[in-house]
Order: structure tokens, then sequence, then C-alpha cells
């Protein structure tokens, strides 16, 4: 029987309050990386454990850690990616609203580790209800002597502090949250130089997603073993998975990380909505490639996902049923990466306008069959020709729509219609 760990308390209102955690070994773990261990065990535990980042990229954490300078004479930041904007995914503030304190645990353990003395949790703007939380839990941290100085007399000092942004999607990568946080335009750097090496104020930095950090807690108090024994040995722990749209049972689940897509949707999403049949699934947030539903018996983990060409990214779950029409998702989908494309790179800038118009062209009948081509071609030439991945996050959804649901934009232009909305 698996044992949920990240979500086990979220449901109970006391969850959020220092002395329930506490009582239930919140702070623990924080309590043992101080008193029995020296930043580099730390890294090590984490790096044997394989856990990978659940912001989307899966890069292993304890290998990211350990990337930052030892001997250098720089300040350190922890900086948490708590702008989870990605359509699909709402895990992290589930995490920031129902257990706060397991978030903010894990961002001090990571700061012990990469020894830094000051934290930022950067969290998005409209979650204002989660950062007055994430305020009031830190406050009780202060008011326990976990923050601040000589923290429970172990000699390491820890401030950290909620920085709200201002809605912009480009501010969940990491640069461009670096960016925004020293106050600038969050237009993303070009790396190399990477943020362990110069981030945030030129000085070394990790950026992490609060769902990572809620595992390293888990971690550190009960062994990479126990975590190495959840799910599969190239990306092992517990997941959250996010299950939105024509779905009987929407919400967040935690399961063993390479829980079977199919399993996700049909026994604990309760099937499709009104009985309907599959159309197609996009399993990791809606800048990955969509998966028709031949391909949906696959273990919802990194490397699975890669096999068959398309990506877990952050788990945000989209389902979409037979009554679905694919021009009007993928028009849909490009609006909302043309609005938040930063205008820093021009295959973005200009490349997501032009697929937004050519799309709105086919869904309303007004296109002809060198538009379809056209519109690949705009991908082909966004795709990894941009400093940031937004670029690639508004291409890999077009080439995947169009690679497995052509038939259906050819069908648009030929009835000059869309042939499953009588609205358009």
């Amino acid at each position: 029987m698996f044992e949920k760990v990240l979500t086990q308390h979220i449901q109970i209102p006391e969850s959020r309050d220092i002395d329930y955690y506490m009582k239930h070994g919140g702070y623990q773990a924080f309590r043992k990386v101080l008193k029995e261990m020296d930043p580099d065990q730390v890294i090590e535990v984490v790096k044997e454990s394989n856990l990978r980042g659940r912001g989307g990229a899966g890069f292993p954490t304890g290998v990211k850690w350990g990337f930052v300078p030892k001997n250098d004479d720089k300040p350190h930041y922890l900086l948490v990616n708590a702008d989870e904007s990605e359509p699909g995914t709402f895990k992290d503030r589930l995490l920031m609203d129902g257990n706060p304190h397991l978030v903010i645990e894990g961002a001090m353990i990571a700061s012990y580790a990469i020894r830094a003395n000051l934290s930022y949790i950067y969290i998005r703007g409209e979650f204002v209800k989660e950062a007055r939380i994430l305020e009031a839990a830190i406050q009780q941290a202060y008011d326990k002597g976990l923050l601040g100085k000589n923290i429970l007399g172990s000699g390491y000092d820890l401030d950290m502090y909620v920085h709200r942004g201002a809605g912009a999607y480009i501010c969940g990568e990491e640069t461009g949250l670096i960016e925004s946080l020293e106050g600038k335009r969050g237009w993303p750097r070009i790396k190399p130089p990477f943020p362990a090496i110069e981030g945030f104020l030129q000085s070394p930095t990790i950026v992490n997603n609060v769902e990572t950090l809620a595992c390293v807690p888990f971690i550190v108090e009960r062994g990479a073993r126990w975590f190495k024994s959840i799910g599969p040995e190239s990306s092992p722990g517990p997941k959250l998975y996010c299950l939105s749209g024509h779905i009987n049972k929407p919400g967040v689940y935690e399961l063993p990380m390479g829980t079977n897509l199919k399993e996700l949707i049909y026994e604990y999403g309760g099937g499709i909505l009104d009985g309907k049949a599959l159309k197609a699934v996009i399993p990791g947030g809606s800048s990955v490639p969509v998966l028709r539903p031949d391909e949906i018996d696959v273990a919802m983990d990194f490397d699975s996902l890669a096999k068959i060409g398309t990506m877990l990214g952050s788990a945000g779950t989209i389902v979409m049923h037979e009554d679905t029409c694919m021009v009007d998702a993928l028009l849909n989908l490009i609006h909302f990466y043309r609005h938040e494309s930063c205008g820093q790179c021009t295959p973005c800038r200009e490349g997501t306008n032009w697929a937004e118009r050519i799309l709105k062209k086919i869904e309303h009948g007004q296109a002809s069959e060198k538009d379809v081509d056209l519109l690949e071609e705009v991908a082909n030439h966004i795709n990894f020709r941009t400093i940031c991945p937004l670029g690639d996050a508004a291409a890999m959804p077009i080439q995947s729509f169009l690679k497995k649901f052509r038939d259906e934009f050819n069908a648009h232009v030929a009835q000059h219609k869309c042939p499953l909305n009588s609205r358009l």
C-alpha cells in the first residue's frame, strides 16, 4: 500500500500551524542536518536518492546543488520557484496552501546544503492567499527559532522571504525569475553562466521547484533507500499528478512515480466525462507533445514518456474527449504562449503571433492547405531557436497536434468551417 507523504495532512485545517506540523515530525529533518550532517553530506544523500526536479526539466537535484562552489567568497542564495503558471498544473499551489511548513523545511535544508544564508520564495502574483499563508508560516518559524541568527545554537544563519511576482509566465523560467527578483524585466538569460555559478546578484544560486523541495525532508529523515523504493530506479519517489479536462474526478493525486497514465485516467480519475470516448491527452502540462488514445498505456515518469516522444514536464495531465476540436484546443494553447512571450527572441515573439493568426484562419474556415503547411514551418523555425524554452513550449504542441491530428486540420480547410463546432 502506497503511503502518501506530501499530501497526507493537506485536508486538515490545522496543517498550516507550526505546532501541528512539529507534532507530526515536522522540522526533525532540519534539526538532523544541523546537528548531525555537514552540507556536503546533505548533498550526497539527495544525490543518492536520485530526486529529480519536479518543475519540468527533471534534472537530478543533488547534482544541481553540487554545482555551487564550496570555497568562494560570494554569498549563496536559494530561490524557491513557486511561480506555478503552466496550464494544467496546480500541484504546488496545493502544497503551499495545505502544507506550507513542509515546503519551508525543504527550502531550509536546501539552503543549508548549498551554504546559503538567504532564501526567497518567488510566488506567482495571483496566489495572494498562498503568499499570505507562507508569510504567516515563515513568521511562525522565526518565532520558534528555526529561522534567523544562530539557528538552534548551530551557528547557522538563514533568513527567508516571500516575493510576489506580477503574473508573468516567463518568470517561471529560472533565469527570468532571477531577473524579476532583481527588479528588472523578466527576460531569461543566455546560459552559460548557469545560476549555480552566477545567478541572483551575480552570485551562486539554486532555483528549486516547490514539489522538489517538499520531498527533501523525507529523504533526509527516512533515507535515500526509502525514497528509491518508490517508483522506477531512474526517477523514483512520490509524485503529484494533476488531472484536469474532460475527466470525472479532476484533482491532484499523490501516487508513486511511474504510475500508468491509463490507470491515472480511468481508475483514479474515474474515466471520461459523460461516458464519451477519449480523443487526446496532454500528459505533462500544456507545453508537451500530445498523445492519442492508443499511446496512453505508458508509465508517467521522465524516461518512459521521453521514449514515446513526449515529456512528464510538470505532470499536468489534460484530458480531451471525442467532441474536442483539436484546432480550437491548439489555438487556445498558442494564444496563451503568444500572450506570455516576453518578446526578447524574434522566433518566439514573431512566430507565436504568426501561429495564432494562422490557427484562427484554419478554425474559422478561411485557410488553404498551404496555411497548414505554413503553420508547421513556423513551428519548426521557433523550436530550439530561442534563449529559453518558451519558444519550444509553443512549437512542440503545434508539431505534435499536426503529426497526430492533421486530418482534422485538413477537414477545416476542405469544409471551410469547423466540423465539430457549429458556432464557428
